[in-house]
């Protein structure tokens, strides 16, 4: 069976219920297409940078998530010596994904998420996409979006090389307090050779914490990698001189609350010199620039790709409304999504090359940089992360 939509989203993540969001603020209809049989609302905690929250400010939920997190002010790195940092006019929060998805979704008009909807292809058919999915149904649009991660079909179809594997491990956990822990709102972070470990309150009773590691440094047995017991050990192993304070933060994290994947990037130059936008097709969030998660910038650049990516359509459907699907209104969406590339090209280069470089200073062996970070690094670090985050991707308005 044949169907026709004017915008057809592949994902129905982060990036893909916020861009559908975006349109839908300025009266565009949008379907998001989801391969899972329900909204994948798993996953623990987000570090959600002044950007991230002036882009939900754009799509109108910043405020009630607010209600729901700490605002963090205040950075303490620990390595060979501890540094604090009182930060200010940057907004920082971290916040579960599962609220942040929920909270999308629900604001989207009933029917806009299309559940068990795997995309297997796409074809062209003229100035078209024709989107072909797993169950067999087809799908006709004039734009076609790809948020469909790292394994993206739409980034494929570009000619986007696959990500590729840092050679680092990230370890996750979410701990839930009966009470209050009794953390403050600050940013906990211990640095050092192989590691960089962090701890950040969501709330008054919930704490997000991780554990990213080169596993040849840390001498880690990669068969622990689908085994929570093993993988609590082995971050307690790595935090021992910790405060007891710290080291029972994870001790009382659920097992089903931990989990470990491998981190991944795109090239930062394949995101330079390919095609991120082609015709009526682009790519969102992840499937654009995966990157490492050192500077926390993952879900804040895709809620940046999302607002951008609603103004140009917004421009290209809106500004000249008219019947008909003719070459002019193919040329609108066409300049739109070229726009929205030229504005997120060079942005996503920076993002990945900045997380990736920062992590290796941070996790390095080398003495030379172990030497310099110890001793100099670590503001400046912290410092380029800040920088980073203090982006504004504008409203969702257009003239």
């Amino acid at each position: 069976m044949e169907t026709t939509v004017d915008i057809v989203i592949a994902g129905g993540g982060i990036a893909g219920l916020a861009t559908s969001l975006g349109l839908h603020r300025l009266g565009l209809q949008s379907l998001v297409l989801e391969s899972s049989e329900s909204l994948r609302a798993g996953g623990f905690g987000l570090m959600l940078w002044n950007n991230a929250w002036r882009a939900l400010d754009s799509l109108g939920v910043a405020d009630s998530l607010r209600r729901h997190s700490l605002p963090i002010k205040d950075f303490h790195i620990s390595q060979s010596m501890s540094i604090s940092c009182f930060i200010r006019n940057i907004e920082c929060r971290c916040l579960r994904r599962k609220m942040l998805i929920e909270t999308l979704e629900k604001e989207l008009p009933q029917g806009t998420v299309r559940y068990s909807s795997k995309v297997v292809s796409i074809e062209e058919s003229g100035p078209f996409k024709l989107v072909h999915l797993a169950d067999g149904s087809l799908i006709r649009t004039k734009v076609l979006i790809g948020c469909d991660g790292v394994k993206s079909v739409v980034a494929k179809w570009l000619g986007l090389e696959k990500p590729v594997v840092s050679k680092r491990i990230g370890i996750r956990g979410f701990v839930e307090y009966p009470e209050k822990h009794g953390f403050e709102p600050k940013f906990f972070l211990l640095i050092g050779v192989g590691v960089r470990f962090g701890i950040l309150p969501c709330n008054d009773n919930a704490l997000y914490w991780f554990y990213n590691f080169t596993p040849s440094i840390a001498g880690f047995d990669q068969s622990a990698k689908k085994d929570p017991v093993k993988l609590k050990e082995f971050v307690l192993g790595k935090i021992k001189n910790a405060s007891n304070e710290v080291k029972g933060v994870v001790e009382r994290t659920p097992l089903d609350c931990i989990s470990c994947v491998k981190l991944k990037l795109r090239l930062p130059w394949n995101v330079l010199v390919a095609d991120i936008v082609r015709n009526n097709v682009c790519v969102v969030g992840d499937a654009l620039h995966p990157m490492t998660p050192d500077i926390g910038q993952g879900a804040c650049s895709a809620l940046e790709d999302s607002v951008v990516l609603a103004r140009r359509l917004g421009e290209a459907f809106l500004l000249k409304p008219g019947g008909g699907v003719g070459d002019e209104e193919f040329m609108r969406i066409r300049n739109g999504l070229d726009r929205y590339g030229k504005e997120r090209r060079f942005r996503s280069f920076l993002l990945i090359s900045c997380s990736y470089l920062i992590g290796f200073i941070q996790e390095s062996d080398n003495r030379v940089v172990s030497f310099l970070r110890e001793n100099f690094l670590a503001r400046y670090t912290l410092a380029i992360s800040l920088g980073m985050a203090d982006f504004d991707c504008g409203k969702l308005v257009f003239s």
